[in-house]
């Protein structure tokens, strides 16, 4: 073996090394967080960076919006301070959604890590908060300073001294302070086990910087994405997704230009922004729609500076997807995590092959709080997001995953760890049947849900929802997904988005949506449409209506199901 071949051994190995200390300083994260949306979902980011605040890993642990909006935020804290500025032990705050990650409450750390006396990287981490203040309603803001707590670029941590009159500013802003206190230090302290992690790496392999590794690894990775890139059809395609917006319909649009240079993505003719929270600051639509390119074209790829770099993207000034400050933008999750649809429907007719139909895509947080009419009593005043899904699209070659966070990553919050700090009680939480978009391959089911308050109380409901008028497309034949659902079991429908109450005694339906199908419902094989029924995830209406197949006694049916 020659030296240069062991040289760079040494360096995958280096590489992959980096890979576990940033996901040793998730874990650390996600274990010593306080909100359940972290602790129990994972909603969260973490990374290391280089002199330049390019990103040279990610952990596995975490969102995509998070990660790769994350990924511009060093460089926006390297241009508020400076590396010769900063000292061992200084760690830097903001929720500036326009630096951040696109909301206020999600709160990026950064923190210098220093070897032998020498600044040689960054960590940098984020992480959502239940409450930071604001109007406590995630849709129903008209501009970001009714979102809460807004912290510029600031630091938090001087030389190991906690700044005390910042902490104070968070806690006084909250209505959960011991969380959002706890949730800060767990950002703080998960950085420091990352800069102690990587300090022991150094001196077990000689560093005395990270320039070789990250050149290597920033190098190898943009070279292996535009191989990949290079085996695609040139050309540009276009695609158009109606989403249900606040009160009126709202279009999105793409083009797709596929060049030797990398895939670039522009938004022209998308709808402008609108005067409620749903607007989305141009990092987070940069986040997933980088995200969506990639895992159809680069899947095998690690996600860093190198691999992010041949994806691009513009959009004009204060349409949606590029809101302008001041413009509302806290529930930017439920347009932004459009991106990888929209453009699915671009690359579908470069690459058929490997695109999926349109699954539910935006996450369907349930976020409850108690009223503000309830008795002072014990467990009435409370505010908690229970994290949840729908279905993904179909493949062309599989059928598409139930109940699963995508694009988003985040996992579903236990039902046990949401009844042990909200005053609300589960009955039903199971797949929704015949939600799934039929076809050669069927799209994944949603999820039915009810919930009641645990006291005999009023609660509020935030909705932040989408796919409730426009349902995910089904493809190639297949169908459409069924819409998402939100009621009351006592018969009146509830709002897509804003708050609403439930009454005492009551009950809130929610039906999560399904992912649109793929290919004709007529081809697929009678023995999985009958594994289906006897699963209790299609009726029998659909298995005869859509795929043509009757029900029989050896489905487990009995004869009134038939």
């Amino acid at each position: 073996m020659t030296t240069d071949q062991t040289a760079l051994i040494d360096l995958q190995i280096m590489w992959n090394r980096l890979i576990a200390v940033v996901e040793e300083q998730a874990q650390v994260l996600q274990r010593t967080a306080f909100s359940p949306i972290v602790r129990e979902a994972g909603d969260l980011s973490a990374g290391v960076f280089d002199m330049q605040g390019r990103m040279l890993a990610q952990a596995v642990t975490g969102t995509p919006g998070h990660i790769n909006s994350m990924a511009l935020t060093v460089g926006h804290v390297l241009r508020h301070f400076p590396a010769e500025t900063m000292k061992e032990g200084d760690a830097y705050i903001t929720n500036d959604p326009w630096m951040g990650t696109g909301h206020t409450s999600d709160f990026v750390v950064t923190t210098p890590c220093f070897h032998k006396g020498r600044m040689i990287g960054l960590f940098s981490c984020t992480s959502h908060l239940i409450d930071i203040g604001g109007m406590n309603a995630s849709t129903e803001s008209t501009d970001v300073f009714m979102e809460g707590l807004y912290i510029p670029m600031l630091k938090i941590v001087d030389q190991g001294a906690v700044n005390e009159t910042l902490m104070a500013m968070i806690r006084a802003n909250s209505r959960t302070p011991i969380d959002t206190e706890g949730d800060t230090y767990s950002l703080i302290a998960c950085n420091d086990v990352g800069c102690r992690r990587l300090v022991e790496m150094m001196d077990e392999f000689s560093l005395s910087d990270l320039d070789g590794l990250a050149e290597h690894i920033i190098g190898h990775s943009r070279a292996a994405v535009l191989a990949e890139i290079g085996k695609l059809p040139r050309g540009t395609w276009h695609n158009t997704l109606v989403t249900d917006g606040y009160g009126a319909p709202i279009t999105l649009k793409a083009s797709l230009t596929i060049s030797d240079t990398g895939i670039h993505v522009d938004f022209a003719g998308t709808d402008p922004i609108v005067p409620r929270g749903i607007n989305v600051p141009l990092c987070y639509t940069l986040a997933y729609t980088a995200y969506g390119l990639g895992c159809i074209v680069a899947k095998e790829i690690p996600n860093n500076y190198g691999s992010l770099e041949p994806l691009t993207i513009e959009a004009p000034e204060n349409c949606i997807v590029n809101a302008m400050k001041p413009a509302a933008v806290w529930s930017r999750h439920i347009i932004g995590q459009l991106m990888p649809d929209l453009v699915f429907g671009c690359l579908r007719q470069a690459v058929p092959d490997r695109v999926p139909a349109e699954g539910s895509a935006t996450l369907w947080n349930v976020t409850v709080s108690g009223s503000r009419h309830s008795p002072p009593r014990f467990g009435a005043n409370f505010r908690t997001t229970m994290t949840g899904s729908g279905g993904m699209g179909a493949l062309p070659y599989r059928d598409g995953l139930s109940v699963t966070g995508y694009p988003s990553g985040v996992r579903g919050t236990p039902v046990e760890i949401v009844e042990t700090i909200a005053s609300v009680i589960f009955w039903r939480k199971e797949y929704a049947e015949d939600s799934s978009g039929a076809g050669l391959h069927r799209g994944g089911l949603g999820q039915a849900i009810e919930i009641e308050s645990s006291i005999g109380e009023d609660f509020n409901f935030h909705a932040a929802h989408e796919r409730i008028i426009y349902p995910a497309r089904g493809f190639d034949g297949g169908l459409d997904g069924m819409p998402g659902l939100l009621a009351l079991r006592s018969g009146p429908r509830l709002k897509g988005k804003g708050i609403q109450p439930v009454p005492a005694g009551d009950r809130l339906l929610i039906r999560t949506p399904g992912g649109g199908g793929f290919g004709d419902p007529g081809q697929r094989d009678p023995a999985a449409v009958r594994a289906d029924l006897r699963a209790g995830l299609i009726s029998p209406q659909t298995a005869r209506d859509a795929y043509g197949v009757e029900a029989a006694p050896a489905d487990g049916l009995m004869p009134a199901d038939r």
